[in-house]
């Protein structure tokens, strides 16, 4: 017996949004397009859910942090729950304040964000979240500590408490495969 087909109209028009967004973008000191971490991200929430509206919003989960799209344009184009997911997904900036000196409280702010966001935001979040830790492990095995020299914290002891509030923000996911594998990679990275 065939499967029925999905209806893959809003996470077909998302992944074109976010292709548009992200086009010719480079993934930070990947020397590949970005738009790879978030089809990436949207594979990784495939794995814990059907839904195509969180699939969407993992496709769309950097547009506005990353681009100059707008939460507004995202409303307008997939509707509130989509948007709504986005945005729960896009860190906040701390006005006047450099992104060096702001990172800890903007970081602290996205942990408490996400320990009291709903299911679905962190089944994205996590897509989001597993996607860099992926990268941050192959890119540590290969570099060691010179691998924190890439981001505007250099302090591995900082992205560790970064890392393992994320793992106890998202908790809740415990039992699927995603969040097995986020919590591994965080340990075998930062918890030497």
């Amino acid at each position: 017996m065939a499967n029925a087909p999905i209806n893959t109209d809003i996470l077909d028009r998302a992944i074109l949004f976010a292709v548009r967004a992200h086009s010719g973008t480079e993934r930070r000191g990947k020397g590949f397009p970005y738009i790879v971490h978030p089809m990436e991200a949207v594979e990784i929430v495939a794995t814990m859910t059907p839904d195509q509206e969180l699939l969407a919003a993992a496709a769309l989960h950097d547009t506005v942090e990353d681009t100059d799209v707008t939460i507004g344009q995202i409303r307008e184009e997939f509707g509130d729950r989509v948007a709504d997911l986005v945005a729960s997904e896009s860190e906040e900036t701390v006005p006047e304040v450099s992104e060096e000196d702001s990172w800890h409280q903007r970081k602290q702010a996205a942990i408490d964000r996400l320990a009291a966001a709903s299911r679905d935001a962190k089944m994205v979040a996590l897509g989001d979240k597993l996607s860099n830790m992926r990268a941050i492990a192959r890119d540590y095995e290969l570099l060691g500590d010179k691998l924190w020299n890439r981001f505007h914290i250099s302090d591995p002891a900082e992205h560790a408490w970064h890392y393992k509030g994320l793992v106890e923000a998202l908790r809740e996911l415990d039992g699927t495969f995603a969040f097995r594998e986020f919590e591994q990679l965080v340990n075998r990275v930062f918890c030497k």
